[in-house]
């Protein structure tokens, strides 16, 4: 019973990781359902393993799943030859995606479920009419530059 038990767990960090997957697949990123799937998947899994069999060291296995999943993110941040820089968020978002991971493998689905929630709603901040308002757009502002340029031009 215990085996399903922590099969539960990860199979609720995939599902996380499907979901948050599906929105940056949805909003034309790089990595997407599966890759953040796999993730949370692969996050859960390593934590449910060194909670229930090794609790006194889990906080190394954890520790792990940051450094190795930073490094995974820090691929998928690409400069453009004009100077501009594609993929931090997806990057952070895989990231923050681990966390929740990490919370289901641990045994915390109320907290897992939460983060991912968190990560949602921050992913979808500039798309919701009453955060709209919120969201700072560097992009905005440099076409408002560029044309206040042309403009005294």
């Amino acid at each position: 019973m215990d085996d399903l038990l922590l099969l539960g767990r990860i199979a609720l960090g995939a599902l996380i990781g499907f979901a948050i997957g599906a929105e940056r697949e949805r909003r034309g990123s790089r990595a997407g359902d599966r890759t953040f799937g796999l993730v949370a998947l692969g996050s859960a899994g390593f934590t449910a393993l060194g909670v229930e069999n090794f609790p006194e060291t889990a906080e190394k296995v954890i520790a792990g799943i940051v450094t190795g999943v930073g490094f995974l993110g820090a691929g998928l941040i690409m400069k453009n030859n004009d100077g501009s820089v594609l993929g931090l968020t997806t990057a952070a978002s895989i990231w923050a995606t681990a966390a929740a991971g990490v919370y289901a493998g641990a045994g915390e689905p109320v907290l897992a479920m939460g983060v991912a929630a968190l990560v949602l709603l921050v992913l979808e901040s500039p798309y919701l009419p009453l955060l709209k308002r919120f969201h700072t757009d560097s992009r905005r502002r440099a076409d408002e530059r560029a044309d206040d340029t042309v403009a005294e031009t």
